[in-house]
């Protein structure tokens, strides 16, 4: 399942902005990015999301920036300087006049500009915590209301089946026509049809009508249907488990197409396979 969660905070002039990003994955595969300075807390922040979010390849990203003039780069006056009289002198015995373009690079210099190491202050990682905290419920808010609008969107998958499977009923008594007509020309087509017994006609009448009867197939599938929407309604870690019914509901989508020997009645099954193709491709999104 998709998510997105986003926080920001300040501390002493440091703008801190947190994003947790996530794809579908069966289990939870985390990518971390921070700073250098704030490294050494990676173990703690893969703990704490670990402990609050259970699937998905989830990235995180910690920025931090200068939100104010203050910098921990300084310009090393003596290199500075001693850099800037040996390239005037340079200049003075071609002939030139040292450039103002000539003295900005000298800041490109080897060490001329230095930046002063610093180490991670308490207070600081104590409000980047809490920064995270914060994009982690805004991360699961996300993913509540994808889940709601994905909820919704497998009950109305799934009654369209239990839809497609009703419009199966005015084709059942064609079905037995059907039958009777091909036995009744598959006799007239024998050498001898003086010997054609009635009664055993009717034995076979009736034993492939039982043969190709669906009403078990409808009523189990129906009962899977309500079983799958009334488990999309109880909340919780129901992903493996409507995999689970979704496969059944196949089960039964499949031999009700095997046995129905009817154009109509197979086009029909043929929609609900589609709507059930689409609830599994769903479901892998469900915890």
């Amino acid at each position: 399942m998709t998510g997105f969660g986003r926080a920001t905070s300040e501390y002493k002039g440091k703008q801190f902005t947190v994003e947790l990003r996530s794809l579908n994955s069966k289990g939870l595969d985390l990518n971390l990015r921070m700073p250098p300075l704030y490294r050494e807390k990676e173990p703690e922040v893969r703990a704490l999301l670990s402990e609050k979010l259970t699937r998905g390849k989830i990235d995180f990203t910690l920025l931090v920036e200068m939100s104010s003039a203050e910098t921990k780069t300084h310009i090393n006056k003596e290199n500075f300087i001693s850099y800037y009289n040996q390239l005037k002198e340079i200049y003075s015995q071609i002939g030139e006049s040292i450039n103002n373009e000539t003295i900005a690079s000298i800041t490109r210099f080897p060490d001329v500009l230095e930046t002063k190491s610093e180490d991670l202050e308490i207070d600081e990682w104590d409000i980047i915590s809490s920064t995270i905290d914060k994009s982690v419920e805004e991360f699961i808010s996300f993913r509540q209301t994808e889940g709601e609008s994905l909820r919704n969107d497998l009950i109305s998958k799934a009654k369209n089946i239990s839809a497609l499977k009703e419009k199966v009923l005015p084709f059942e008594a064609q079905r037995k026509e059907i039958v009777r007509e091909r036995l009744l020309k598959a006799i007239s087509e024998l050498e001898e049809p003086s010997k054609f017994d009635p009664n055993r006609f009717e034995q076979e009448l009736i034993y492939y009508i039982e043969k190709f009867d669906i009403n078990e197939e409808k009523v189990r599938l129906e009962q899977h249907l309500d079983y799958f929407i009334t488990t999309l309604k109880s909340g919780g870690n129901i992903g493996r488990k409507l995999g689970f019914i979704a496969q059944e509901i196949g089960r039964e989508v499949n031999t009700l197409s095997s046995k129905a020997n009817h154009v109509e009645i197979q086009q029909l099954a043929v929609l609900m396979k589609d709507e059930l193709e689409q609830i599994k491709e769903q479901v892998l999104n469900i915890l």
